[in-house]
């Protein structure tokens, strides 16, 4: 491990990581607990306080981290960090990143850089400095997990718009017709539509009476459950929709795609490439290159710490 690292953590609607990465993008003594489902406000950061002590006392005798990186669902207030994800409701307005300020600061009795964004941006910013972004100036960075995210890398720096909440993906309209309302209030957004519990839950409509999870609908889908496959023919059509639309606007060359439901592979990745190739019929757009994130589930706590390790591309707010 290098000498120097950077304490990362990925805040999720259901799993809380932490761990150190070091210059190289190489994550060390990591550590993964379940968000604590319903949980109250402290009940939730005492979880994330637990893995961050952890990685710490892990650590014990190496080098203390120059700064911690944080990715967290959103929506945030930015970049002062309250977060109020909603896929977490028993964080609303919470001061996460002074919280954890605070924290690593009684830890390392002395004050480090604390920097936070949306997690799918720190899966773009992740992949574009370590992983299948590389090489590619241009590119967005999305999460289909417990919901939908996006980020945007252009002209080789992070774009984070007015508020923070540029490239937000998941709240592209892609079916406008639909009753199915957002967390955000709207109908028919790529989050209320594709993330991987509404992808379970159109399923169980249909009669699914496996567990309802994700990846229990994807393990009966490789195995040719019919209602199985049918989900993922949904969530890669409807994300091959929302991708076509937002690179036929931002003309970028690459696009990764990471999250749980990512790591169903041709599941998810054969009915969006047809419906990418549907719908994505400009000139620019066709030769942009989608795929799965190179880093996996680990491209959120990487893109977190170039937030520190990686100067003014990552981070604009000195």
């Amino acid at each position: 491990m290098a000498a120097m690292s950077v304490l990362a953590v990925d805040i999720g609607g259901t799993k809380l990581a932490v761990g150190l990465v070091d210059p190289d993008g190489a994550l060390h003594h990591d550590t993964r607990v379940d968000t604590p489902p319903g949980g109250d406000a402290e009940t939730l950061f005492a979880a994330l306080a637990g893995a961050v002590g952890a990685v710490l006392d892990s650590a014990d005798g190496l080098p203390a981290p120059v700064g911690v990186g944080i990715g967290s669902a959103s929506p945030m207030r930015w970049p002062v960090g309250e977060i109020s994800p909603l896929n977490i409701p028993g964080w609303r307005d919470f001061p996460v990143r002074q919280r954890l300020a605070d924290l690593v600061r009684g830890r390392l009795r002395q004050d480090v850089p604390v920097r936070i964004h949306n997690d799918a941006v720190c899966t773009a910013i992740g992949e574009h400095w370590r992983g299948g972004g590389r090489g590619h100036d241009n590119l967005i960075g999305m999460v289909v997990s417990t919901g939908v995210g996006g980020g945007l890398i252009m002209a080789g720096r992070t774009v984070d718009g007015a508020t923070g909440n540029a490239g937000h993906i998941g709240h592209i309209v892609v079916e406008p017709d639909s009753d199915i309302r957002c967390g955000c209030g709207g109908y028919g957004c790529l989050e209320a539509t594709a993330r991987g519990p509404a992808i379970v839950e159109w399923a169980v409509a249909r009669g699914w009476s496996g567990e309802r999870t994700g990846r229990a609908l994807a393990a009966a889908a490789a195995e040719g459950d019919s209602l199985g496959i049918a989900a993922f023919q949904r969530c890669g059509t409807l994300v091959g929709i929302g991708v076509a639309s937002a690179v036929n606007l931002l003309d970028v060359t690459k696009v990764v795609i990471g999250g749980g439901m990512a790591q169903a592979g041709p599941l998810l990745f054969d009915p969006l490439h047809a419906a990418y190739a549907k719908y994505a019929r400009l000139t620019h757009s066709r030769t942009t290159e989608v795929g799965p994130a190179e880093l996996g589930g680990n491209a959120g706590l990487i893109g977190a710490a170039a937030l520190v390790l990686g100067g003014d591309r990552y981070w604009t707010r000195g």
